[in-house]
């Protein structure tokens, strides 16, 4: 049970990296309607799957890519390449049927964030060239558009299935009396984390400063017909939109910021919003188009700029804080309570959540390494000097202490006291269940042709029919 549990981490939520979506009919001139495909033998098909072709190649480089993420391929064959390869292009055609469909610009975007990351990784556009053996950007921009078209489309069809998904108490109650006791799963050593948090301001009159530059770009567009993509790139500080010209498209089910969500679905289709305040700065949305549920719209982020002055107030304020707690006067849950600027953890006594899980614990072995290298020096009660955290999007650093609720020691799964991630595995089950029951319906439903020389592989999902 465990071992279908892992295997559903590894054959559904994870998607390979650069697996190279071949468009076949082009490179091998061949039409790439079914009938034809029937007809045509060629040599480097491995599979076909619905509308997609699957090329002898797709599997060496998906190997390759393995390797240079540094997985262990130790244990994976060619036949389970192919066979992860046909369950991504099988979501993904079905994905199409149902009309689930993705704009090109939200691929766009997310290879023009792609780019950015290697190139910074990498150290230069010529080197990722190199690297990924591509003689200039517009070829590798569009196997990479083909490449991140067929993930998000695969995505989109995977949540379709397992959204509706749920686990009730019972359920989770007799998932885990289920397990043999000499099986049942051991959680690692985990912590509890609190913080105290110091986010410096800008002055009034920076932040002032930057409204008025938004509505002279809002009047530009609005009244010289100025064009805002081109705006956004010039001025935004957002780096995941900035080179796409501030676009996203989203849903009220998007992870945005309330105040962001709030004011485009305040919108009408060509609208232009006053300056408004999130976190992150001050920015102004275009709404460009309304399609059903979903939005495109573009939008411009600035930043005010912090002093120093400011940011060596914050400093000096938690280290007071840090004093005070030390001296008795509070204890850390009530600093946090009182002095935190940090919402999401203040009224919790400061204490961190596990975004994967929103379960209070970490686990040691698989905590986010920038949290880990802040606290792994940390003794049981001490409490932190202050700490700098940087923004990833070019904004103003914050500041913070820290300091370890619990530690948790390597045990067996208990019912009460991991409940939570007892759950987890719960439903990871019964959407792994899921997840075969469609596959087992679609592949009977969609063509499939696997090559002759694949065809005795020993596949987790009937893609030869027998």
């Amino acid at each position: 049970m465990i071992k279908k549990i892992k295997g559903l981490s590894i054959a559904f939520f994870a998607m390979l990296g650069m697996v190279q979506a071949q468009e076949a009919d082009q490179a091998m001139g061949v039409n790439d309607t079914i009938s034809n495909t029937k007809k045509v033998k060629l040599d480097g098909i491995a599979a076909v799957v619905g509308d997609y072709v699957i090329l002898e190649s797709d599997i060496d480089k998906t190997l390759i890519d393995l390797q240079n993420q540094g997985a262990s391929t130790e244990d994976v064959t060619r036949c389970s390449l192919l066979g992860k390869l046909m369950e991504d292009r099988l979501y993904a055609h079905q994905a199409v049927q149902d009309s689930l469909l993705v704009s090109d610009d939200m691929v766009n975007a997310q290879s023009d964030r792609q780019i950015q990351q290697l190139t910074q990784q990498i150290g230069s556009v010529e080197r990722m060239l190199n690297y990924y053996k591509k003689s200039d950007m517009e070829s590798f921009r569009e196997e990479l558009f083909e490449i991140n078209k067929l993930r998000m489309l695969s995505e989109k069809m995977q949540g379709k299935i397992v959204e509706p998904i749920e686990v009730t108490p019972e359920e989770v109650r007799q998932f885990f009396y289920k397990i043999p006791e000499d099986e049942r799963p051991v959680f690692g050593a985990e912590l509890e984390i609190a913080q105290i948090v110091k986010q410096p301001e800008a002055p009034e009159e920076e932040k002032q400063k930057v409204i008025n530059q938004l509505k002279e770009i809002r009047q530009d567009v609005l009244e010289n017909d100025a064009s805002f993509n081109v705006k956004a790139i010039l001025y935004s500080e957002d780096p995941g939109s900035k080179s796409q010209g501030g676009f996203y498209s989203m849903t009220k089910e998007t992870p945005f910021v309330k105040e962001f969500k709030d004011v485009a679905f305040s919108l009408q289709e060509g609208e232009i919003s006053e300056p408004f305040e999130t976190t992150f700065g001050y920015h102004i949305i275009y709404l460009e188009k309304v399609r059903g549920q979903e939005r495109d719209l573009r939008h411009i982020l600035m930043i005010p700029d912090v002093p120093q002055s400011a940011i060596d107030k914050a400093v000096s304020e938690l280290d007071t804080i840090r004093q005070q707690i030390l001296d008795g006067k509070y204890t850390f849950a009530e600093a946090a309570l009182n002095f935190s600027d940090e919402k999401e953890t203040k009224f919790d006594g400061g204490l961190l959540r596990n975004p994967i899980n929103f379960d209070s614990r970490f686990e040691l072995t698989k905590m986010d390494p920038t949290l880990y290298n802040q606290v792994r020096d940390l003794k049981d009660g001490e409490i932190s000097r202050p700490l700098r955290e940087n923004d990833q999007r070019g904004g103003a650093p914050k500041f913070k202490i820290m300091k370890i609720s619990n530690r948790y020691d390597e045990h067996e799964a208990d019912f009460a006291k991991d409940y939570i991630k007892i759950q987890e595995l719960a439903l990871r089950e019964k959407q792994f269940k899921a997840i075969k029951e469609w596959m087992d319906e679609h592949i009977e439903d969609t063509y499939i042709h696997v090559d002759s020389e694949s065809r005795g592989c020993d596949f987790a999902n009937n893609w030869v029919k027998e």
